[in-house]
């Protein structure tokens, strides 16, 4: 399930949560400690996991 950064708006709170990427689409996400809609996804890092076959 991919990880998402986020900051609130209102509170200035920086929060992270694990969305289906379905639940990202619907846009249904609130800050934990205000509530508010308000939210800008933050630009982070990744890293992914590959297998090598011969």
């Amino acid at each position: 399930m991919p990880v998402y950064d986020f900051v609130c708006e209102k509170c200035k709170k920086t929060f992270t949560l694990n969305l289906k990427v379905s639940e990202y689409e619907k846009k249904a996400y609130r800050c934990p400690k205000c509530n508010s809609k308000k939210v800008t996804q933050q630009i982070t890092s990744f890293q992914t996991i590959t297998s090598k076959k011969s």
